[in-house]
Order: C-alpha cells, then sequence, then structure tokens
C-alpha cells in the first residue's frame, strides 16, 4: 500500500512540475540555466514536502507549513510582498476600501476575554449602546474565555443586515447584558475631524489612502475656506500608513496645476512604467500650507509630502518619514488567495527616490535610520532647492519627536488608562465640551490614587535593565560579592518611585489620560481635537503660517531648511 502510495505521490509530482514548467514557459527544454534552476528547485521542493508528509513523526498542517514558507521565501526580498491567502482577504480588502460588514467597533485583549475599545460614532455597535471597556463573553451563544481579537473579530463581522447577539459583562453592573446588532456595512471615514486651529488656519487629518479619500479631502478643504473663513491649512499625515497610489495622485492635484507630474514608477516590465499627473483642475494653488508627517508617515504619505515639496507648494513640518518607495500590485492566485508583489519604485517630481536604499539601517519601528554618505544623492525641487534622496523626506524644519517616559509607556500597555476611563465614565454622565474639558488636579489626584492603588502595576526603568544584566555579569565573573554592598546601595538608588514619577511626568501623563477620558463622550472626532492641544508640531505650523516672510523664504530657498541638508539623512 505504501509502495502504492508513494508510486501515485510520484506520478502526481510529476504533473504538478509538468504544470508549474508550463506555467512558467519553461517547456521549450532550451537548456537555459535559469529555467534549470527554477525546475530543479520546485522538483526538491516537492519532493521535500512529499516526504515530509509522509515521514514526520507527528501530523502536520499542510496549509500552515506552506504558507510558513512562502512567508519566509517572500521576506527575504522586501518587508512588503505578501501572500494572502483566502481566510485574510477581508482584511486585505478592508486596508484599502476602509469598508467591511460588521457593528463597526475597535477591539481589544485584556484578561481571558476581548473588551470592546472602541465603538465608532454613528455605527451598529454605538447605536445599540455598546462602551468602551464592555467585557464579550459570547457571540451567538458561544463561550469567548480565551479566545483571540482575531477569532472574536471574524465572529463580529459577517454579511451586511444579519443580526449578532452579544452578551457583555460591564463594569458597575452586576448581570450581564444581552444584545443584538444588526450588522452593517462599516465605512471608516479617513478624515476623522476637520476644523479651524485659530481664527485664520484650518486644520485636516488624513489617517490613511483609501478609496474615496480624496473626496473628503476636498471636502473638507471647500468647506474650511468657503464656511469657516480659512485662509491657511495644515494638512496632517503624521503616523498614515499610505495606501492607494491613486488617491495619493488625487489629493496632491487637490493642491497643483493641471499638468504637473505627482510622481512616476519604474519596474522591471517596462510597459507598465507610467507617469502619474495631475490630470484635473486643482481646488487651490495658492493658500499657505503646512504638511505635518513623522517617522510613521510611509508610501503614499511621502508621495503627496514628497510632491508638494519639489514643487514648492507647501512647507514640510515633523520628522523624517518612513522611506517606503515601492510600488506593490496584487496578481491573482489560485483558491481565491492574492501575491500582492512588489512591482516598481516610485519617483517624486525632483527624480528622488523614497525608498531606504539601504534596509540594514532601519530604527526599531521600521523607519529610516543612519544613511551613509555614499546612498545620498542631491535633487533640486521647482525653485532649485536643495533635497536628497537615500531613504524617506526630510522635512523643512524638524520638530523632535515627544519622548515618553518609562511610566508613560507601562501605563498604555498595561491598559491603566483605558480602565481609568472607563471607571471615570461610569462615575461621570457628562463632560465639558472637548474645548474647556482639561485634566485638573481633582481629576488627576483620584488617577493617582488610582494608579498606586494597583499591586500589579510594575516598571523598569532602562537604566534597571542595565543593572540588571550587570549584576548577572559581576556574578558570573565572581567580582560581586566583593563589592555586594555597594551592589546593593545602587540597587536602592535606581528603584522607582511611582508617585514620584507620576508627578515628574504629569504633562504627558494628563495629555494621554485626557484623549482616552475625551474618546468616551465624543469619541473618535473628540480624541483628534483633544491631542491638538499643545501639540508641538502644530504650533510650528501656525508660527511659520503666521510669519509669511519665514514661509515663502523656506519655499524659494532664501531661508535654509532642514531638508537642504545633508544631514538630515544622517538623523
Amino acid at each position: 500500500m505504501r509502495n502504492l502510495m508513494k508510486k501515485k505521490n510520484a506520478k502526481w509530482g510529476v504533473s504538478v512540475l509538468l504544470i508549474l514548467t508550463m506555467s512558467f514557459g519553461l517547456v521549450s527544454f532550451n537548456n537555459d540555466h535559469r529555467n534549470f534552476e527554477i525546475v530543479k528547485n520546485l522538483d526538491i521542493f516537492y519532493t521535500l514536502f512529499r516526504e515530509l508528509n509522509s515521514y514526520y513523526v507527528d501530523e502536520i498542517d499542510p496549509g500552515k507549513l506552506i504558507k510558513t514558507g512562502i512567508d519566509d521565501m517572500l521576506g527575504s526580498l522586501d518587508p512588503y510582498t505578501n501572500y494572502i491567502p483566502e481566510s485574510e482577504m477581508d482584511n486585505f480588502n478592508f486596508m484599502t476600501t476602509g469598508e467591511y460588514a460588521g457593528i463597526g467597533a475597535m477591539i481589544s485583549k485584556e484578561g481571558d476575554y476581548v473588551v470592546i475599545a472602541e465603538p465608532y460614532e454613528g455605527f451598529p455597535a454605538q447605536k445599540a449602546g455598546l462602551k468602551a471597556g464592555d467585557k464579550i463573553l459570547e457571540i451567538d451563544g458561544k463561550n469567548l474565555m480565551g479566545k483571540s481579537t482575531k477569532e472574536v473579530s471574524e465572529l463580529l463581522k459577517g454579511p451586511a443586515h444579519t443580526e449578532v447577539k452579544i452578551k457583555i459583562e460591564r463594569p458597575g453592573m452586576k448581570k450581564p447584558l444581552n444584545i443584538e446588532i444588526t450588522r452593517e456595512r462599516i465605512q471608516i471615514n479617513p478624515v476623522p475631524w476637520y476644523g479651524m486651529v485659530d481664527n485664520e488656519t484650518g486644520y485636516i487629518v488624513l489617517n490613511n489612502f483609501t478609496q474615496d479619500c480624496s473626496q473628503k479631502v476636498k471636502e473638507a478643504f471647500i468647506d474650511l475656506r468657503d464656511k469657516q473663513g480659512a485662509k491657511k491649512l495644515i494638512f496632517d499625515l503624521r503616523g498614515n500608513p499610505g495606501g492607494l497610489l491613486d488617491e495619493a495622485v488625487k489629493i496632491a492635484n487637490l493642491f497643483l496645476p493641471s499638468g504637473t507630474e505627482v510622481v512616476n514608477t519604474r519596474g522591471k516590465v517596462k510597459q507598465w512604467d507610467k507617469i502619474y499627473r495631475a490630470n484635473r483642475e486643482p481646488i487651490d494653488t495658492v493658500m499657505p500650507m503646512a504638511v505635518l508627517v513623522s517617522r510613521g508617515s510611509a508610501s503614499a504619505s511621502e508621495i503627496v509630502s514628497g510632491s508638494l515639496q519639489d514643487m514648492d507648494r507647501a512647507v514640510l513640518i515633523g520628522q523624517r518619514t518612513f522611506g517606503k518607495g515601492l510600488v506593490q500590485t496584487t496578481r491573482n492566485l489560485p483558491y481565491n488567495a492574492k501575491l500582492k508583489v512588489t512591482t516598481a519604485k516610485y519617483y517624486i517630481p525632483s527624480g528622488r527616490c523614497i525608498q531606504a536604499v539601504d534596509y540594514s539601517h532601519r530604527n526599531e519601528d521600521g523607519s529610516v535610520g543612519l544613511v551613509p554618505d555614499s546612498l545620498i544623492r542631491e535633487f533640486k525641487t521647482k525653485n532649485g532647492r536643495t533635497v536628497f534622496d537615500g531613504g524617506g523626506i526630510s522635512p523643512d524644519i524638524k520638530v523632535e519627536p515627544v519622548k515618553y517616559g518609562n511610566i508613560t509607556y507601562a501605563l498604555v500597555v498595561q491598559q491603566v488608562f483605558f480602565d481609568y476611563a472607563t471607571q471615570f465614565a461610569l462615575e461621570h454622565s457628562t463632560i465639558p465640551s472637548v474645548n474647556e474639558f482639561d485634566i485638573n488636579d481633582d481629576i488627576y489626584g483620584n488617577f493617582k490614587q488610582y494608579v498606586l492603588a494597583k499591586k500589579d502595576f510594575k516598571y523598569e526603568s532602562r537604566t534597571q535593565e542595565m543593572f540588571k544584566d550587570m549584576v548577572k555579569t559581576a556574578k558570573k565573573e565572581g567580582y560581586y560579592k566583593t563589592a555586594e554592598a555597594q551592589f546593593d546601595s545602587l540597587q536602592n538608588m535606581l528603584k522607582l518611585d511611582v508617585n514620584k514619577d507620576l508627578n515628574l511626568f504629569s504633562k504627558e501623563i494628563k495629555d494621554l489620560l485626557g484623549i482616552e477620558i475625551v474618546k468616551r463622550y465624543y469619541y473618535q472626532k473628540g480624541a483628534v481635537r483633544f491631542g491638538l492641544k499643545d501639540d508641538p508640531d502644530i504650533e510650528k505650523a501656525k508660527e511659520v503660517l503666521n510669519d509669511m516672510a519665514e514661509y515663502k523664504g523656506l519655499l524659494d530657498g532664501s531661508i535654509p531648511s532642514h531638508a537642504g541638508d545633508r544631514r538630515s539623512m544622517k538623523n
């Protein structure tokens, strides 16, 4: 029987290889070395998998094993070429369109259960009365203890106009609640808020480049200009990871003259090379404009900010961007799967490519780190200003990012802000408007007591981590015992004082606590508005836009900009 199975496997393997070679156009048997290498390695891969399937001591999951192999293979090329199986297509479609069918809520894991992190305003979850902090016990009668956020998300999603029954446990209530929700098509607005930040300055934040986001930006701008009296604009692309290339071109077109080149793409398949131009009449080409960017601004964000900088249309403020100048195309695969493959690099009007040319020098968050001098080239903007390639877009005015204390990170990671905001919302049915609300001394004093009462709240400083490593090394090398008293003394000196740190880092803690509390009453729009208070990038943008001499000087090159300093690509 086993021999018969081997023969069948062998015949099937030959058939598979024949199909694969035909698919690669290799049946000409022309002795081409490259073609031989492809067939040889496909044969090795098939044989290896067959042997694993037949002889490995435990049962294997073929789909999981193959996907692991595919992911590792594609990961050796670049971070953006990905295999998308049918089971992940919903998530992929959401990333490109911003649309899915479900209840409209963000969820997160807390302990053994998944909780509602944020119900989206105006969608089924919020309409049905779900609140942030609600623990999801059951969905359609299925116990969710120990389930992951992915598993719970799949149960919450489903065809539009179908019902889902959810049992929740709400803080402050003794009995669970049963809630029926009718799923709807959920379209997340990529512009969560726009408005005036002073008497003359409008503000638009764009979270991602999903389908039709350019129309949302256009509508926001026209409302600000024509109805709210905006004479200047701050366009916020901080943390925007990108998205659809066509939408990036359309947004740049809003502010650049018709016919202007926005970006061009070049790859291996030359017939796919393309120049993208502004092909419509813009809505405004003269209003003073500042674009905010950060290390998390990537891809389409860099096309928009880079093209506006290259055409001297806007002043860029913030930090050097992520450095993703690669174009992905989706290709259909069997069984409703897709391959998202890098097919080209994009080049903005000055001719520079934003892609980080050196993958080995990335920061921990994936953004561009140190760029060696040998990999940096100089380019010119429309007005002759100097800019550089090598990785990312350097802003014209650099603003140092906020660096949070260890205690603040711990409060976020351990969900202390979230849990306190849940308790606060139970005790306060309303709060003042976003503009009037603040974390006063009474609220902050109550928060401090809440934190100090949490016996499981712990955090360490980088110094403590290094001290522990030093103690281990000293013990290993035999020095610890001779200096134990000194080590103990130093350890006592380095002990963290939670109460002291809550006072020392109170400004940043109050800012993040305020955002979390405001979100409970005014949802994402309110959180965005509250977060703009004392925002250093916003303040710098307003300062520049209110000084036309500096603004014009930065754009015509008479005032040196950070982007024109070669060192901007080295920090």
